[in-house]
């Protein structure tokens, strides 16, 4: 799906699909968070079944007011006990398929929210 985001002064996410996401005219084909003030990590899963406790004390060091996790092609949640070091830090934790996902966080970032997206994009890998 291609989305057309207003003119935002922020990073938007321009498109996506089952194992892409499109972000300032490249096409990402692995996981990654995102974030509205400028960050782009991979995110070291392949799938949702890999992901760990680490991964989400990686999201807690971008000190973001929420985090949005696209959890693939359907909505899973993550293990409660993994999200412990998101509490620590009073960031908030919003759980979507991937899609909706990158529709949430170009709307928050675009309002001028300071958010992350973790995207689990599963399929090449």
């Amino acid at each position: 799906m291609k989305l057309e985001p207003d003119n935002f002064d922020v990073q938007t996410i321009q498109g996506y699909g089952p194992d892409w996401v499109g972000v300032q005219g490249e096409k990402i084909h692995h996981s990654v968070v995102i974030g509205s003030k400028g960050q782009r990590v991979d995110w070291q899963c392949n799938r949702f079944e890999d992901l760990t406790a680490a991964h989400f004390a990686q999201l807690a060091e971008f000190d973001a007011e929420l985090v949005i996790f696209g959890s693939g092609s359907r909505l899973r949640f993550p293990q409660a006990a993994w999200l412990q070091p998101l509490m620590a830090k009073r960031m908030g934790l919003e759980t979507m398929d991937t899609g909706a996902a990158c529709r949430t966080y170009n709307i928050l970032a675009g309002e001028g929210r300071h958010v992350i997206v973790a995207l689990v994009l599963e399929g090449k890998g």
